[in-house]
Parts: C-alpha cells; structure tokens; sequence
C-alpha cells in the first residue's frame, strides 16, 4: 500500500456484514436505502455505495445533485433518491441521471413540470410529510391537494410518500414517534381515498428500522448503523429491553496518521498556542501532521489521547490546523513515522485499543455522525 500521511481505512467486511445484518431486521419485501450522503458518512461516496450494493442494498440516498451525479458516472445504475433541495437551474439534470427529487414546494414542482413536457421525459417523485420534525415537508392537511397538484403535469409520477422522525434516538420513550407514525397511515389513507397511490411509503431512519417493524413500511433509509455505529446510546438500550441481543454491528472507519518529529520538553516549558498547557516533568513529544482542517476538532485540545504502539498517548495544548502534539514520555521506542490511530482500533505487540466514534465525539462535545463525516474528503480513503 501507498504511504500516507494522514489517511483513513474502510474495512469492505465491515459494511458488508452491516447491510446484512440490517436486512435480516427488515420485513419481507422491504427495500433497503443505505444513505451515502456526506461523502458516506466519510467513508467515501462511490466506493461505499458500490460496496452497499453489492452486499445487498436496494437503493441509495443523497443529499445534492452533485453526489447523485457522481455516482452515475462511476456507473452505478441503482435507483437513487435525492433527499435535499435541488436549485431550479439544476432541475433538468436531475432528469438526465434519472433520479427521485423530494418535494414540498409548488414551485419546484412547477419547473419540473415545464421540464417534463419539454423534454417529453418523465421523474419519479416523493412527497416529504411534516408530522413533527418541522424541517423540510408539506403539513398534513394539504398533502392531498399537493399530491394532485404534482398529478396535474404530465410526466410528474408521485412515487413515495416520506417523513422523518424528530426523536426516535434521543429518548427511550418512543411516544412522539409513533404520534408522528399515526400522521403518517392517516396521510396515506388519506391519498389513497383520494385516489393516489403511493407505491414506496417510507419513514424509517437507522433506530426506527432496528426496533420497530411497524415502521419499515414499503422502504426503510439506513444511515448511521450502515456504517458499524448505533444511533445513540439510547437506541442501544431500547433495542436491549425491546429484542435483547442477535443483532451485532461493526465499526468500519479507521483513522491514521504518521508521527512527524519526537522531541523532548523541559520541566515548565509552555505546549502550543495560548500556553494552555505547561509541562511539569521533562516531556517526550510527538508531533502529529493532523489538525482541524483535517476534521481533528479543536475541542480535543488537551482533552483527549491517540493511540501509538497500542498505547494511549495524551493532546497537549491546542489543536491547530495542520498540527497537534502528544505526549509520548511513557511509551518506549517511539519513531518518527510510526503509525498513529486517531479513531479507531490498534493493535502492537499483543497490546490492543480502541477509540470508538462515540468516545472521540463524547469528548469533542457532539456526536458520532458529526465526526466521521467532519473527516477532510481529501484524505485518502483505502478500503481493506
């Protein structure tokens, strides 16, 4: 393999028993969106896509034109659904790469009515529901007139019907979900009488399709546990009172680096930027080339350890952009260029480590989605 310096490993197994071990959750006949947003939760767009259909996935989500478009010309002929916005001037593309646009505003369904009939192309689309999330979606006491206003153009197909949960991994009291889950059979049996079929009905992010069968609806959209990690910690929890266990996910993402310098630090020097940290013996430190241009917070400045020969190596001082500092003083036999874990497992001389996405993002204050998609997509990816 190519030396880097910094880059990050995708382990192919571990998505791939991910995607089964999802299917095996899912009701007979459910379709399996694996969401590739965010450059595939930092996995890497295209590589992870083709890994996830391989393994079993249906469909795949995004959130812009762009990555769709990306995906397209690596020859991937999946069905893909566009979950964000797509600006007015991008809308005749969207029919190009024969996609599925979410919609909510009459106006956008208006281009794509004026892009059908000049064409003489049709587009599949999905009606985003507001039942409580209150972000994108049309309210549920108009979805009807909205669906047959999409109807009224030719070459406009209303395809899905789609909302999202607001709560579902945030408590173990899942009340508010399924309130949003009753808005949602009543919207469509509302369509239906109405006379308009929905053919893929769709609600179900990661924790929803762990836990609850009643959700899986005609498609379920996968996100996080795709990728080896649980929703929260909440999640995990509800899944143990609910189900107990049998159902297994494994982390995918390894972050590495090289270590640039070693160096020694007298007793009472000051470490970085700010002086924040002040040595109270003599320090052996390493330099890392890794910073928060990189997607290593800045809030990790003395907060948090790496992992070198197996061992846990403490941040001094700041983290800045392209660089941070270890200290190193009780791990023998450091080198320059020896390997660094960031996020991760390591295993050296039969001493092994982790530092798991929750524990990296516990001590950066936010969560595990954040700092696995918060990884720079210039770092190479290197699927294992």
């Amino acid at each position: 393999m190519k030396d880097f310096l910094i880059w990050v490993e995708v382990s192919k197994e571990s998505l791939a028993h991910n995607i089964k071990q999802l299917k095996s959750k899912l009701n007979p006949g459910v379709l399996l969106c694996t969401c590739v947003k965010a450059n595939a939760y930092g996995h890497g767009l295209v590589e992870t896509s083709k890994i996830f259909l391989d393994a079993g996935a249906d469909w795949l989500s995004v959130n812009a034109l762009d990555e769709a478009e990306a995906l397209r010309a690596s020859g991937i002929t999946a069905p893909i659904y566009v979950m964000g916005y797509t600006l007015f001037g991008d809308l005749e593309k969207a029919f190009d790469l024969d996609v599925r646009l979410v919609v909510y505003n009459k106006q956008t369904v208006s281009k794509l009515g004026e892009i059908a009939k000049k064409l003489g192309k049709s587009i599949k689309l999905h009606i985003k529901l507001e039942t409580g999330n209150n972000r994108q979606g049309v309210h549920a006491e108009a979805v009807v007139e909205f669906a047959k206003f999409v109807k009224s153009f030719e070459g406009l197909e209303v395809e899905g019907l789609a909302t999202h949960f607001a709560n579902i991994e945030d408590t173990t009291d899942h009340s508010f979900a399924f309130g949003q889950v009753e808005k949602f059979k009543k919207a469509v049996s509302d369509l239906e009488e109405a006379g308009v079929k929905i053919s893929v009905k769709h609600c179900a992010n990661s924790a929803a399709a762990i836990l609850y069968p009643e959700t899986h609806f005609d498609m379920v959209r996968a996100g996080i546990s795709t990728y080896g990690m649980w929703p929260s910690t909440e999640t995990r929890v509800s899944y143990k009172n609910l189900q107990g266990n049998g159902f297994d996910l494994k982390p995918a993402l390894t972050w590495k680096t090289k270590i640039a310098q070693v160096k020694i630090v007298p007793k009472g020097d000051f470490i970085g930027y700010g002086c924040t940290c002040r040595t109270t013996r003599d320090v052996k430190m390493a330099i890392l080339p890794v910073g928060y241009y990189d997607g290593y917070d800045r809030s990790l400045s003395n907060n948090t350890y790496v992992l070198i020969r197996g061992q846990r190596a403490k941040i001094l001082g700041r983290v800045c952009m392209n660089i941070c500092m270890v200290d190193v003083t009780d791990i023998p036999e450091v080198e320059i260029e020896d390997e660094v874990v960031l996020m991760g497992t390591q295993s050296f001389d039969g001493v092994a480590d982790v530092i798991s996405a929750e524990t990296f993002a516990a001590q950066a204050g936010t969560i595990n989605y954040e700092v696995t998609t918060r990884i720079n997509e210039r770092i190479p990816r290197i699927y294992i």
